[in-house]
């Protein structure tokens, strides 16, 4: 029985991440993204919202979106953009 995570036993695979543009803008669906990464990290319909790291260890993104149609691009949404709105969910 499957339990969770990648269906082929990979849930604890890790890829480079290696930015290769910064402060790009994407429009997904209506909504417009500002500060987002181009990332070469391998995201998937379905394995999105894992955390990109420097080599500090930090999280300087979350992987969210990519373009199929354009070689699998990979994007990221800069963690000061996140967390401007998590702010608004944080206990106040």
């Amino acid at each position: 029985m499957h339990t969770g995570g990648s269906p082929l036993g990979l849930e604890n695979s890790v890829t480079a991440g290696i930015i290769s543009a910064k402060n790009r803008r994407l429009q997904v669906a209506k909504r417009m993204y500002e500060e987002i990464f181009q990332t070469d990290a391998a995201i998937n319909p379905g394995n999105s919202g894992g955390p990109l790291i420097n080599l500090n260890g930090e999280v300087v993104g979350l992987n969210a979106f990519i373009i199929q149609s354009s070689q699998c691009l990979g994007f990221a949404i800069g963690i000061d953009a996140l967390k401007a709105q998590l702010e608004q969910y944080v206990f106040k």
